[in-house]
């Protein structure tokens, strides 16, 4: 019988692209990629959904997290970032590539995607797709079911191992032909379509600038880009403020003894991850964050350094400080600065 592996996200495009090929008597394996920049309430919402679903399939659900795989290419995309920094096409190459060692050790003969011609920009132009499929050596390989009359045929259709004429012609952003589709298949709980890359976000987007231009990009710093306030008091100290109970657990929790831990003495307000190198003001400037965000029970408010070269908790008693004078540090309000040097790149002919 006839292979094929599938890019499965657990998205409604994926799922179609999956039944399709089943249909036509393919056996089919699903990867399940783990994305570092993913949003966690959307993404598990629909890891758990590709669980579930592939369960329902009948199919082999294969889970690989991208990780330090992809932190590479953030440093250094080959074919640049999106409006924002989603290096969109070297993610996508990575992903299949990453399939294609699955495709092998399942030995399967070709992949399958629910890419849709035209649906997002740049990588699912027609452009971006032959750059992916030059990038990843798999030209002919990758057959992408809900476009694939819109596209050059496949080697899996020449071989006559897939029904050209069971496949579609989608293209766009309009999501009503996959709906249709879907009720015609009997899919009915899939989850509704929703980005899910961080990365596509502008505030997000300056967070990782950061560690970009700071030489932190590491997968425990981007946890933490995911919890509270950031500020950047110099560029060897920044600041995590949390914005409820949730994130100043999250925050107490994730010091380490060469971390700074700021909270408010005997008063309400949040806890504040310091990380880096200190002097005498920046302790000061970050005491007067913490206590703007704090809710005095007693005046005068003094705010409690906690770190392990500290014999005892130092009290401080901060500077107040405005929200213009607090915003000027907040890493959301930085632009983002890179050159854009391959944006201009087309595939060869």
């Amino acid at each position: 019988m006839i292979k094929a592996v599938s890019l499965f996200s657990g998205g409604l495009d994926s799922i179609l692209a999956t039944k399709i090929i089943m249909d036509q008597g393919i056996e089919v394996i699903a990867v399940n990629f783990i994305h570092p920049f993913a949003n966690n309430k959307k993404m598990k919402e629909k890891q758990n959904y590709a669980r579930s679903m592939s369960q329902k399939m009948g199919i082999e659900l294969v889970e690989i997290e991208l990780k330090e795989n992809f932190l590479n290419i953030l440093q250094n995309p080959k074919y640049d970032f999106g409006k924002n920094l989603n290096p969109c096409i070297d993610c996508k190459i990575l992903m299949i590539t990453q399939a294609y060692q699955v495709m092998k050790e399942k030995k399967a003969s070709f992949l399958v995607t629910g890419e849709v011609l035209s649906q997002r920009p740049k990588s699912q132009f027609l452009w971006g797709l032959n750059i992916i499929d030059r990038d990843s050596h798999l030209k002919g390989f990758i057959l992408r079911p809900l476009s694939a009359k819109l596209l050059q045929e496949t080697i899996p259709e020449q071989k006559g191992w897939v029904n050209r004429d069971k496949l579609f012609n989608f293209s766009g952003r309009i999501r009503g032909p996959q709906f249709d589709l879907a009720q015609k298949m009997g899919i009915t709980d899939y989850p509704a379509p929703a980005g899910g890359c961080l990365l596509t976000d502008p505030i997000f987007a300056r967070r990782v600038h950061d560690l970009l231009i700071h030489n932190e990009l590491t997968m425990e710093n981007i946890e933490l880009l995911k919890l509270g306030r950031y500020f950047r008091l110099t560029s060897q100290f920044k600041l995590i403020v949390g914005r409820n109970e949730k994130d100043n657990s999250a925050l107490f929790n994730h010091a380490k003894p060469k971390d700074y831990i700021f909270t408010p003495s005997h008063s309400k307000g949040p806890t504040g991850l310091g990380l880096g190198v200190i002097d005498s003001s920046t302790e000061q400037l970050a005491s007067g964050i913490i206590a703007y965000y704090s809710s005095p029970d007693v005046e005068p408010l003094y705010i409690k350094i906690q770190h392990q070269s500290f014999p005892s908790p130092k009290m401080v008693q901060p500077i107040p400080l405005s929200l213009d004078q607090i915003e000027k540090y907040r890493i959301e309000n930085f632009p983002i600065q890179f050159t854009r040097q391959n944006t201009q790149k087309t595939p060869q002919k």
